[in-house]
């Protein structure tokens, strides 16, 4: 099947054309980071007025890339949510509007299943897995049983490991998005210079906490301002960094334990982090774990992803109708797929 995507949940504008949910022939991203950096974070008017401007010529070059026409097109995946409401109904609005126009199949995928997924795009993973995803909006451990089953283990009690690097990137006066930064400044710095808390690291249950490390960082900045020549700062980036991903990955692999699991997702834009992606790979070695992490390009928010689940969905003859809404919260749990349609 011939499926076009489009992803409009937060703050980047995009749209793809992927065949039988593996071949991507295009993957058209438009990001708004730098209108939002202004304001050192996304502003919701903002985004959602950009999607508007945006959308249109990002579906035409995506079509034009894949070299297809919207005749060809065979179904239609969006963004359902969860994200910024405003955001997500522009997508929808588009979406709903072509599949009525050109008389094709429509389905709202859930975003987070997007990003578990993605690594098909790239290499299928056997059912059952364990997936970590973990970005701006997001630290959530998942049971993956097969597409449209998944089952939550553990998830963030307050801020994201996305939103506390960003966080913790303003404190040390980085531009936003803080979360690359601080990644590149690790490697020049001692991970072992400051030792931060790792929060719910030995409580007994799944769940994270970067709230505390947050602030953790604001305290030793208070007691410990920077010097002028700022010295210091890798130092700071790469122990922030050492506690963030050691909480991530212990948690990881308590769950592995836990659920007697063999195969591993890690996804989202912070997979994208070169010090999470080292220490993954070595507690996979470590256990036997067969490890997926998706390219850069697939961890941060795209379109190309949703076709994963979507082919699956339309070609089992799930599918939404035209009064598919946006959901800014949903769980994953409930993203089941829909009943066939006759």
């Amino acid at each position: 099947m011939l499926v076009l995507a489009i992803e409009t949940s937060c703050d980047e504008t995009a749209a793809a054309v992927v065949r039988d949910g593996r071949s991507v022939l295009s993957s058209v991203v438009s990001s708004q980071v730098a209108i939002h950096a202004a304001y050192g974070g996304v502003v919701p008017e903002i985004a959602s007025r950009r999607h508007l401007e945006l959308i249109t010529p990002v579906i035409r070059q995506a079509l034009a890339e894949a070299g297809v026409s919207l005749e060809q097109i065979e179904g239609i995946a969006v963004t359902r949510g969860p994200g910024l409401l405003g955001a997500l109904l522009v997508g929808i609005s588009v979406a709903k509007s072509l599949a009525l126009a050109c008389k094709i199949p429509l389905v709202g995928v859930h975003h987070i299943e997007g990003h578990l997924l993605a690594g098909f795009l790239q290499q299928p993973l056997a059912f059952p897995f364990l997936a970590l995803v973990v970005s701006g909006g997001h630290t959530h451990l998942y049971r993956v049983e097969g597409v449209g089953r998944y089952r939550t283990l553990g998830r963030t009690i307050d801020d994201a490991a996305g939103e506390a690097f960003d966080k913790a990137g303003t404190l040390l006066g980085l531009d936003y998005p803080a979360g690359a930064r601080i990644d590149a400044l690790a490697k020049q710095g001692n991970p072992a210079s400051v030792r931060f808390p790792r929060p719910l690291l030995h409580d007994g249950t799944l769940n994270f906490s970067f709230s505390g490390l947050k602030t953790a960082v604001l305290t030793h900045l208070q007691k410990h301002p920077l010097s002028v020549d700022r010295h210091e700062l890798p130092d700071l980036c790469a122990s922030f960094q050492a506690a963030a991903c050691e909480v991530l990955v212990k948690k990881t692999e308590a769950a592995l334990l836990q659920e007697g699991l063999e195969r591993l997702v890690v996804a989202g834009g912070v997979a994208c982090n070169s010090g999470l992606r080292t220490a993954m790979q070595a507690m996979a070695a470590r256990r036997g774990i067969e490890l997926q992490i998706p390219p850069p390009s697939l961890c941060g928010d795209n379109a190309a992803m949703l076709a994963v689940a979507a082919d699956a969905y339309l070609a089992s003859g799930c599918c939404d109708g035209l009064e598919l809404d946006g959901l800014a919260t949903w769980p994953l749990d409930q993203a089941v797929c829909r009943e066939p349609q006759p």
